[in-house]
């Protein structure tokens, strides 16, 4: 028998916000399968070098690097960095995000400038930072991380956010169009309730209120629980590696099976 080669041996792979939650998932699982990985984090640097120096200690390669995604000239200097430190990017994966519970007429535009500018303007910035050099080399991953607020679900206070989400599913197939001559990949994941510390309000609810949240939401999925950051993880590494070659405009959900939409019409 043939050792299992693995799926990322020799990739370079770029996750924006991969401090905590499913970006610090996906940094471990891509550098499990062979990828060098560029941790990007805003603003909680030890966080971020907490997840380089766990990489590492396994065997891997990764470093951390700073910006904010909405700067074009930050963008532009991370990118540069990763290239400089580990070589060509072959995987990008705009997993930075920012989210306001808030009702519509609630949400101020500061609010609303924000969200656009990270969860959209952030994810045009990094992949036009980087396609460049995959259309040169004919090879690229793009991955997207939307929200299935973005396809209709009924969470109230999430409509500003569901906008930039739903915005950011078509951006995807309209890039898969543009960069697919080039044997470029583009898709997006659509994650449902993932138990990270944002989603469960750690800081902010009881234990008592966030168990309730846990409950009530696993109620409405057909697996009767919520999601984890290694779910989703795990689903990102299929549609980055070589498994997914001939798949580009998709949105997979990785929601157990949500059942709480307001819609499925087109």
């Amino acid at each position: 028998m043939k050792p299992t080669k693995l799926k990322l041996e020799g990739k370079v792979a770029l996750i924006t916000g991969a401090s905590r939650g499913i970006g610090r998932a996906t940094a471990a699982r891509f550098a499990e399968e062979g990828a060098s990985v560029a941790v990007h984090y805003f603003k909680n640097s030890e966080m971020a070098d907490e997840v380089r120096q766990t990489i590492i200690a396994a065997g891997g390669k990764a470093i951390c690097i700073q910006a904010d995604v909405a700067q074009k000239s930050q963008v532009d200097r991370m990118v540069q960095t990763v290239v400089e430190q580990l070589g060509a990017i072959d995987i990008l994966v705009n997993n930075a995000g920012i989210g306001k519970l808030l009702p519509i007429l609630e949400t101020t535009m500061a609010d609303l400038d924000l969200m656009v500018a990270v969860n959209l303007k952030g994810t045009i910035l990094c992949v036009q930072a980087v396609a460049k050099s995959m259309m040169a080399r004919k090879y690229g991953r793009i991955l997207n991380l939307s929200s299935l607020a973005g396809l209709g679900t009924t969470v109230r206070g999430t409509s500003a956010y569901a906008a930039t989400k739903a915005g950011l599913i078509t951006l995807t197939k309209r890039i898969a169009m543009e960069l697919g001559p080039y044997s470029i990949s583009v898709n997006a994941i659509a994650p449902g309730f993932i138990a990270t510390d944002t989603a469960l309000q750690v800081g902010i609810l009881s234990e008592a209120e966030i168990s309730q949240r846990v409950e009530d939401t696993s109620k409405r999925a057909m697996l009767g629980r919520v999601g984890t950051p290694e779910d989703v993880a795990n689903a990102a590494l299929f549609l980055v590696s070589d498994e997914a070659r001939f798949i580009t405009a998709q949105t997979l959900t990785v929601d157990g099976g949500r059942m709480d939409f307001l819609t499925h019409s087109a």
